[in-house]
């Protein structure tokens, strides 16, 4: 394993959510966290001022990025083309924006993690935006392990995870879509945003792992 103490560590998406979870976790072992999000003034979906950030972070360590966006739903015969191009703009091309403003100045040792979803391997009608976001994430992850090595890149991949995401929600229809969703997973219970952090601490800490893509779904894609 690889130690985080005293090792910088930028989280985009950090301030809510799964990013929260890994930051706590980050700086829990002694690293150095730098926070980002839309709640600070980070817009990712601006990729000058998205790439000017990272650069003024000066030499760092790690790279996590867990920004997600507002993905529209619905069969592709009736999407709205112009929001699902939106929600690459930040998940995706912020995702690989970030890791290409970030390589030249990781240290030796260091790691670029993002965060795609179950969805990339999981068929559901309807869910062409997330989907397609994931599965491009995924694969690309793959390449710049290559092309970046030895930058260490890897991918976590949540299932259905319990965060304030769905605080929107009546408490009881909250309660019972999770308590639905739990029966039907092999692990008895939805994730909790530590339970996906683990998986992003393991790809940061783990010298040997590069290229892969880490499922925390609760057994969803064996279902």
């Amino acid at each position: 394993m690889t130690g985080v103490t005293n090792k910088k560590a930028l989280v985009i998406g950090g301030t809510s959510g799964i990013g929260a979870a890994v930051a706590d976790a980050l700086a829990e072992r002694g690293a150095e966290v730098v926070r980002a999000s839309r709640a600070t003034g980070l817009d990712v979906s601006d990729g000058a001022a998205l790439s000017s950030w990272i650069v003024q972070q000066g030499p760092i360590d790690h790279l996590v990025f867990t920004a997600g966006s507002q993905a529209p739903g619905g069969a592709i015969a009736s999407l709205d083309l112009d929001a699902a191009r939106a929600a690459f703009d930040t998940k995706f091309w912020g995702s690989i924006r970030a890791a290409q403003a970030a390589a030249p100045h990781l240290r030796e040792g260091g790691t670029i993690t993002f965060t795609s979803g179950f969805l990339a391997r999981r068929t559901v009608p309807g869910t062409f935006t997330k989907t397609a976001i994931n599965a491009a994430l995924e694969a690309s992850a793959k390449i710049l392990a290559k092309e970046l090595a030895p930058i260490r890149v890897n991918v976590v991949s949540p299932g259905l995870t319990e965060t304030e995401a769905y605080a929107g929600m009546d408490a009881d229809a909250r309660r019972q879509m999770l308590e639905g969703a739990a029966s039907r997973l092999p692990a008895g219970r939805v994730a909790r945003p530590h339970d996906v952090a683990a998986g992003h601490l393991f790809a940061i800490e783990t010298p040997s792992v590069t290229g892969a893509v880490i499922d925390i779904d609760g057994g969803a894609l064996i279902n």
